[in-house]
């Protein structure tokens, strides 16, 4: 199997020096019952009696067990100090270090923390208190990271929000968070003051820098009344710091809104500081590491996986404004980057360079990420070329980030990996809400510390995100999914994304993965179009690789030689570039819901 060997400088000696483990579905039940005795005592147990009321890991596991990292204890002592609290020990233990850099403008980290405290002054003056919500709407860089350690600062909530959207979309933020104060870049003030922001401190994200930045992001608005730019803001001293333990609100993500309007899913200091001490055990991350950051802020797994596991480490940040695949090789290679945090539309994007070569990527020893899953031909070519073995997670806004990950010493490909620390996740029939048999497909489900305490002003909703199982709260991901004889957990589709031909389900990202293999597709979408004969049909959008010229027919027909004649696109459709979100997923409903808008419903 592909994913036996582990990734290119990580051993499996390394994770033997990690805190890791994993609990895997219905793992408890399969232990002896001694020690299945001890593990429901764990789950209940506060992190700090947790480490006298394991298991120890000498003693033999179920089969579901046997990959998770050797000789780990089942659970991680989680801080329960403020995440604020993370960058102010870094800054004292690595004081002229570089935290951040930043298109040659280098900040270390007691600049970083001085920054911070500063601007917490301001906002405090500003009236911001403890419990407020405060937008951020910039893109990437260093005043992104001092705005939100400064808001912690105070014992406010973070709200990270795109920084491209009109000013309708912004009057929805500020009115469903009650947000009246905000922290944006330049080229976003005049949305937001438009959308009815009281109070706005304005960064131009250009300052400080000797490269040049994208487009845009080096503007210098004129102010109203009342608003200031960043200098001013810094001349504030400090204010006092707050009271803040695991329980306080740290930072509200807003999900997409896939059914309805986006909703706010609230996340606790201890919450966010699970997935942060997570991610850098998992990892066997240290110090020394430099990670590249391509992703936005404003998404999770930016949030936890670079800003806030970096800044816990002590690591060399380098940041990205926006993706751009030249700028990230030559980034790897002159900043001796280690650590990629990606999403797998960028790793793709980043093949499709024609030269690109080991040569580009001297140092990175790990590719870690999710959002889909790696088609195989791709991931085959990434380590043919890089000698990485993509690493593949999974989590969601409501979990804040991963709340499942591949080990790394023993990865599988297409596949969400092991329930990380403390958690439990099930797989259960979306109807009836009851467990599924292994290797069945059903909902996932999971509870852990990462999980978010609910939808902010939404009890109804907040309710029907939740189930009960066995006498335990569950979170529902929407998402179907199966596991495998050894405790993996694989992802199928969303559970809302599925195309119903004639009765026979269809599960796009299956197709995806099978169209992915043909030698002419670079990138490939699957959506649902009307149908009326079958109700829904098949259609595949796909990019062709530079210099394919392939007629639809051939398509279909190599498809229908691949799969069931029932799963194979009836359509294709060729495109020069896939639509995305603001976060570089593709937007497949935007597809769907442009295709159905078109159609009529037909048949052959």
């Amino acid at each position: 199997m592909a994913g036996d060997a582990p990734p290119r400088q990580i051993s499996v000696s390394a994770w033997d020096r990690l805190n890791t483990v994993f609990t895997v579905k219905n793992s408890w039940q399969r232990l002896p019952s001694a020690l299945a005795v001890q593990g429901e005592q764990h789950m209940t147990q506060s992190s700090s009696a947790r480490s006298t009321q394991l298991p120890s890991p000498s003693q033999p596991l179920s089969p579901s067990t046997r990959y998770w990292p050797p000789g780990q204890p089942f659970s991680l002592d989680v801080p329960q100090t403020s995440l604020y609290d993370n960058l102010r020990v870094s800054a004292r233990r690595y004081p002229d270090k570089v935290a951040l850099w930043y298109y040659g403008r280098e900040v270390l980290y007691r600049e970083l923390l001085a920054e911070a405290d500063a601007l917490s002054g301001h906002l405090a003056a500003a009236g911001v208190g403890q419990g407020d919500r405060v937008l951020i709407a910039m893109q990437n860089s260093p005043q992104w990271v001092a705005a939100a350690h400064a808001i912690w600062r105070l014992g406010a909530v973070l709200v990270p929000l795109p920084p491209m959207l009109g000013p309708d979309e912004y009057r929805y933020f500020l009115g469903d968070a009650g947000i009246t104060v905000g922290l944006v870049g330049g080229e976003q003030y005049a949305a937001l003051r438009a959308a009815g922001l009281e109070h706005a401190v304005v960064a131009d994200l250009s300052e400080g820098t000797t490269l040049p930045l994208p487009s845009g992001l080096d503007s210098r608005p004129e102010l109203q009344a009342g608003d200031v730019d960043w200098q001013t803001a810094l001349r504030a001293a400090p204010a006092p710091e707050a009271r803040v333990g695991a329980g306080d609100l740290a930072a509200l993500p807003y999900t997409s809104g896939t059914t309805g309007k986006p909703k706010g899913a609230m996340h606790t200091h201890g919450s966010v500081q699970a997935n942060v001490t997570g991610s850098a055990v998992m990892r066997g991350a240290n110090p020394a590491d430099v990670l590249l950051m391509t992703l936005p802020l404003f998404h999770v797994s930016a949030f936890i996986h670079d800003m806030l596991m970096g800044l816990y480490l002590g690591n060399r940040v380098v940041m990205m404004a926006r993706w751009d695949k030249a700028l990230a090789r030559e980034l790897t290679r002159m900043q001796g980057v280690t650590v990629w945090f990606a999403i797998t539309t960028l790793v793709v994007d980043l093949l499709s360079l024609p030269d690109l070569s080991a040569a580009d990527m001297p140092t990175l020893r790990m590719i870690v990420g999710g959002g889909a899953a790696m088609p195989e031909a791709l991931a085959r070519q990434l380590r043919d070329l890089t000698g990485l073995t993509f690493v593949e997670g999974y989590g969601l806004t409501e979990t804040i980030s991963q709340s499942h990950f591949n080990p790394m010493n023993r990865p599988k490909l297409q596949c969400l990996g092991l329930p990380v620390f403390d958690v439990d996740s099930r797989i259960v029939d979306p109807e009836s809400g009851q467990e599924v048999p292994q290797g069945e497909v059903g909902e996932i489900v999971t509870r852990g510390p990462q999980v978010f305490q609910g939808y902010w002003n939404r009890p109804e909703a907040t309710a029907e995100a939740f189930l009960e199982l066995g006498g335990q709260r569950y979170f529902r991901t929407g998402d179907l999914g199966y596991v495998d004889d050894e405790g993996y957990f694989f992802f199928v589709d969303r559970l809302k994304r599925m195309v119903n031909v004639g009765g026979m389900k269809v599960w796009p990202a299956e197709v995806e993965a099978l169209l992915h293999a043909h030698p002419a597709v670079q990138e490939g979408c699957v959506i649902a179009v009307p149908d009326t004969r079958t109700g829904e049909r098949v259609r595949a959008v796909i990019v062709l690789r530079p210099g394919q010229r392939p007629d639809e027919a051939g398509v279909i027909t190599w498809a229908r030689e691949q799969m069931a004649h029932y799963k194979a696109p009836r359509e294709v459709r060729f495109v020069d570039a896939l639509p995305r979100g603001p976060t570089g997923k593709v937007a497949w409903r935007t597809m769907q819901e442009e295709a159905r808008g078109e159609l009529e419903p037909q048949g052959d």
